[in-house]
């Protein structure tokens, strides 16, 4: 099996950091759960960059890694895209048609995925929940026209609770990427370590003023200085794993 993963930060593995200070994440655990349920060697490629849009993440990644010669390609996005003024939900259902078509036509499984919801902790988070509603819906309906696999996890309640993410409340935790990779696994039939789904830790309390300030100065107000001046968090970085690891069982 040749597994390539496209998209950002959450398939880059942010927020679940090795002791090295590298992310780790879903889908390198994704790649070692399924060379461990198959008892054998997954050649693996993550070309995934944190801060990508979704028209950026298919200019950028998809060509590449099809060129790559898989068998089978994960594929997120649009999660940057949810978060700005502007999210245009009939582009994004374009790029991930184009997407499952180029899979499709180089013969490899396409397997797309929808991120977890961080909506409860972010400011505009109704907004962000309604179009995240209907982008994963997209997701729904083309996958099931193409009959390729469909790994929700925007819908799972469990996964949207505070104890999966980090302190950014953007990205997932470690128990999150642990979660999303389970669940990938269950979606394609194949087995996953259970405490990859047990429940996380005691359910936070809700953050108060103090920490709430706290949050917009470290994280919000980097976010909105980034956006004003056009920068982006994945600026001058490559991708983790441009060409083929070996993970063994």
């Amino acid at each position: 099996m040749r597994l390539v993963s496209i998209g950002d930060s959450f398939t880059e593995g942010v927020g679940d950091v090795l002791p090295d200070g590298t992310p780790r994440g879903w889908a390198d655990l994704l790649a070692g759960g399924l060379a461990r349920d198959r008892g054998e060697p997954v050649e693996y490629a993550n070309l995934a960059i944190r801060g990508r849009l979704a028209g950026q993440i298919v200019d950028e990644q998809l060509e590449p890694a099809l060129a790559l010669e898989p068998t089978a390609l994960t594929f997120n996005g649009g999660g940057n895209d949810l978060m700005r003024a502007r999210a245009d939900l009939v582009r994004l259902r374009a790029l991930t048609e184009h997407v499952i078509l180029r899979c499709l036509e180089n013969g490899v499984r396409p397997i797309i995925l929808s991120g977890g919801n961080p909506s409860g902790g972010l400011p505009m988070g109704r907004r962000i929940q309604r179009l995240g509603d209907l982008l994963t819906a997209v997701a729904r309906e083309l996958t099931a026209r193409y009959d390729v696999t469909f790994a929700d996890n925007w819908s799972d309640a469990e996964l949207a609770r505070a104890d999966y993410w980090s302190a950014d409340r953007l990205h997932l935790n470690t128990a999150g990427h642990r979660r999303v990779a389970a669940r990938t696994l269950a979606t394609l039939g194949a087995s996953y370590p259970p405490e990859w789904m047990a429940p996380a830790g005691p359910t936070r309390t809700a953050p108060g003023l103090t920490e709430n300030v706290r949050y917009y100065r470290q994280y919000v107000a980097p976010w909105v200085r980034r956006r004003l001046t056009g920068r982006s968090s994945g600026d001058d970085r490559t991708a983790k794993y441009l060409d083929w690891t070996v993970v063994a069982p």
